[in-house]
């Protein structure tokens, strides 16, 4: 006659220790990463994504870049997006996304230079 195995819990804990070193290795990663990512923390929410279609990179292409548009210029822009009263893709919607407070803390930060924006503390 065979005995039973009596396990707590019924699982081995090897695949938890075996993933631990990969878990804290992925961590200390991850704070590397953000220690040396540019200063996002001032920027207001929304804003940083603004600069993946509208950052410098947008230069030359049917994207305008926001750099160097003054921060008024930008409000006057998302609310004509907002009203309708300009024609977009997906620029409609999204302005539709902020209020007026949200939009104007966008539009300040974005108004800052490229290099204030990204410097460290």
């Amino acid at each position: 006659m065979r005995r039973a195995k009596h396990r707590r819990g019924g699982r081995s804990p090897a695949p938890v220790l075996l993933a631990a070193p990969v878990l804290l290795a992925a961590i200390v990663l991850l704070a590397a990463l953000v220690a040396s990512a540019p200063a996002w923390a001032d920027a207001a929410p929304g804003a940083a994504a603004c600069t993946g279609c509208h950052g410098p990179a947008a230069l030359g292409s049917a994207i305008p870049s926001l750099d160097g548009h003054a921060a008024d210029d930008v409000v006057a822009q998302m609310q004509a997006f907002r009203s309708g009263e300009r024609n977009a893709t997906v620029m409609d919607r999204i302005a539709k996304g902020f209020n007026e407070e949200e939009t104007r803390a966008i539009a300040e930060w974005l108004a800052k230079p490229e290099a204030a924006r990204h410097a460290q503390p």
